[in-house]
């Protein structure tokens, strides 16, 4: 990572504080993105303490699509380029809610899955025409099958893996990596307290495995590991069967 130039799009989230800590800290140029402008500032100061590195950072909206295009091109800009972009959007929402009130339940689709697209898409285009570069977006397993217990955030998780898969083949013959991160449970004010919650990894421990995956050149990472054997048997359950589950 030394002398790379990140943006890190949704630097609030536990997840991704984690991996800029660890990009600063291999000596990588750091710009932060997210909804709150204190808690962001504060995570920038914390992290150039640590690491000495150069962090800057902005307020971005994920549902203000019109300001995404300009946004990276400042970023690109401040920065002097961009080497990495890593997304980490997302909302879990509240299934039960969303199944009686269609607008919660758009706003769940938005803020995982249309507003990532709308900001994916300059990022993309800017890595296309540098014929380099790398794209980490942070998914769910939760998108490897739809259970009843939310199946509208799976839906748009889904979605975007799916997305990210054609992009991924799009932007592999300009030289530019897309990766997809499917971490299971994280310990993170996203799931606190929520039932049926086992087996969570520190928001560290799915940073580092991004940042080795990263360096292995691989294109999904399941994290912790478990989950891609846990997934592969969940996929495979036969439909009759799955729909009985009370999940």
């Amino acid at each position: 990572m030394k002398g790379q130039r990140v943006l890190v799009v949704g630097a609030t989230s536990s997840i991704a504080r984690a991996a800029a800590v660890r990009f600063a800290l291999e000596g990588a140029s750091v710009y932060l993105a997210a909804r709150d402008a204190e808690e962001v500032d504060r995570i920038a100061r914390d992290i150039e303490i640590r690491s000495g590195a150069r962090v800057e950072w902005c307020v971005f909206r994920t549902e203000d699509h019109a300001s995404h295009a300009p946004f990276v091109a400042n970023v690109s800009s401040r920065m002097g380029g961009l080497d990495l972009a890593f997304v980490a959007l997302g909302t879990l929402g509240d299934q039960r809610r969303a199944e009686t009130d269609f607008s919660h339940a758009e706003e769940m689709l938005e803020g995982n899955l249309t507003g990532v697209v709308s900001l994916l898409t300059p990022i993309a285009n800017y890595f296309e025409a540098q014929k380099r570069g790398a794209i980490v977006v942070i998914g769910s397993v939760a998108g490897d099958r739809g259970r009843q217990g939310n199946y509208i955030y799976a839906a748009a998780k889904a979605g975007l893996h799916t997305f990210l898969q054609g992009l991924r083949a799009r932007l592999f013959r300009s030289g530019v990596r897309v990766v997809t991160v499917k971490p299971g449970f994280v310990d993170t004010k996203m799931i606190f307290g929520r039932p049926g919650v086992f087996l969570a990894a520190s928001p560290d421990q799915v940073a580092a495995d991004i940042l080795s995956g990263l360096k292995k050149g691989r294109d999904i990472i399941y994290t912790p590991f478990f989950w891609s054997p846990v997934m592969l048997i969940l996929r495979h359950i036969p439909e009759r069967l799955f729909k009985r589950l009370t999940v």
